[in-house]
C-alpha cells in the first residue's frame, strides 16, 4: 500500500509513509535514502487516488475489499515465487525473509474465508493486476537486482501503513476480532516491526551495488508505485459500476453487509437470481403508475378523514 510518514501524532492518512526517521546515521547514497527521497511524488500520488482515501474513510465495500485481496494474493504469488528464484542471488539474498515476509499462506487464508474452500476457482486476475505480475516476473527472471525495489515497496508497506489499513478495514467491514479476513496483515514472526524495517534497511545498503544500479532500483520502485496506482484506480472503477448499478436500476444500494451475491436484486443482476427480495419488489411494485394512483388516492382520503376528525 502507499506510505505517510510515521510520528506518533500522525492520523491515519499519514501513517501510510514508511520511511519514518531512523536512529542509525545514513548516507545520502545509501540505498534507502536513494528510495526515500527518489519515491516521494510516487508516494503522494498514490496517497492520493480515490481508492486510498475511500479506504482510509471507511468507505469500501466488503466486495471491494475482497477483490483487493484477490490482487493481492496474485502480486504476492508472482512476487515471492521470483524471490524463491534469486534466494541464493547475492544482489538479493540479504533481503530473502521467507518466515518473516511471505504473504502467501496468510492471503489463501483470507480468501478462504471470503470465498470459501473453493476460492481458487472463484478469482481470477485482474487486467492491471495482470500488467503487475508480468512486471514482477520479468525482473525476477532477467534482472533481478530490480527485485530489490518490489520487495522494499511492498513488505515495508504492509509493516507501516499496512497496519492503519488492518484496524481500518476490521472496523469498516465489522470482521471478527479473531483477525480472520485480515490476514495478510499480521506479521507473527515480526516481533519488534520497527526493528525488523531497520535490519532491512541496513541489508539494503550492504549490497553490493554501483550507483548505476541503485538509480534503476530508484526507477523501478517508482514503477512499482505506478502498478499499485492503476490497481487502486481499476477497484476504483469498480467501486463506482456497483453503485452505478444500483442507482439505473432504482433501487437502494447495498448496504455493504454480508455477502452481497446473497441480496437477490443483485444477484438477478449477475443472472443468479432466486425468489425475488421482498423489499426490492415493494419497491419496483409503489413505481408503477397504476399503483402510484391507487397510492394517491388512498393519501388523499386519510388526509380528508383526519380534517374531518380534527374539524
Amino acid at each position: 500500500m502507499p506510505s505517510a510518514l510515521e510520528s506518533p501524532e500522525a492520523g491515519e492518512e499519514d501513517l501510510l509513509r514508511y520511511e519514518e526517521i531512523e536512529d542509525d546515521p545514513v548516507s545520502p547514497m545509501d540505498l534507502s535514502e536513494l528510495l526515500k527521497e527518489g519515491t516521494k511524488e510516487s508516494h503522494d500520488r498514490a496517497e492520493n487516488t480515490q481508492f486510498v482515501k475511500d479506504f482510509l474513510k471507511g468507505r469500501i465495500k466488503k466486495e471491494l475489499f475482497k477483490l483487493a485481496t484477490v490482487a493481492l494474493h496474485f502480486t504476492y504469488s508472482a512476487l515471492e515465487e521470483e524471490m524463491d528464484r534469486n534466494k541464493d542471488n547475492p544482489v538479493f539474498a540479504p533481503l530473502y525473509f521467507p518466515v518473516e515476509l511471505h504473504r502467501r499462506e496468510a492471503l489463501a487464508k483470507d480468501l478462504k474465508y471470503f470465498y470459501g474452500e473453493d476460492w481458487k476457482e472463484k478469482i481470477q486476475c485482474s487486467e492491471a493486476t495482470q500488467q503487475y505480475v508480468d512486471r514482477i516476473h520479468h525482473v525476477g527472471q532477467h534482472e533481478p537486482e530490480l527485485l530489490v525495489a518490489h520487495a522494499y515497496t511492498r513488505y515495508m508497506g504492509d509493516l507501516s501503513g499496512g497496519q492503519v489499513l488492518k484496524k481500518v478495514a476490521q472496523r469498516a467491514l465489522k470482521l471478527p476480532s479473531t483477525e480472520e479476513g485480515i490476514q495478510f496483515y499480521v506479521f507473527d514472526n515480526i516481533s519488534n516491526a520497527q526493528q525488523f524495517k531497520q535490519l532491512y534497511r541496513a541489508r539494503m545498503n550492504a549490497l553490493d551495488l554501483d550507483k548505476n544500479t541503485k538509480e534503476r532500483i530508484v526507477e523501478e520502485a517508482n514503477k512499482a508505485f505506478r502498478f499499485n496506482m492503476q490497481v487502486f484506480d481499476e477497484l476504483d472503477k469498480i467501486g463506482k459500476s456497483l453503485a452505478e448499478e444500483a442507482q439505473d436500476g432504482g433501487f437502494p444500494v447495498h448496504d455493504g453487509k454480508g455477502d452481497i451475491r446473497k441480496c437477490p436484486y443483485y444477484a438477478d443482476r449477475l443472472g443468479t437470481a432466486g425468489p425475488g427480495c421482498p423489499f426490492h419488489a415493494a419497491v419496483g411494485l409503489a413505481r408503477q403508475p397504476l399503483v402510484q394512483l391507487v397510492l394517491a388516492a388512498c393519501v388523499a382520503v386519510a388526509a380528508g378523514a383526519a380534517a374531518w376528525y380534527i374539524l
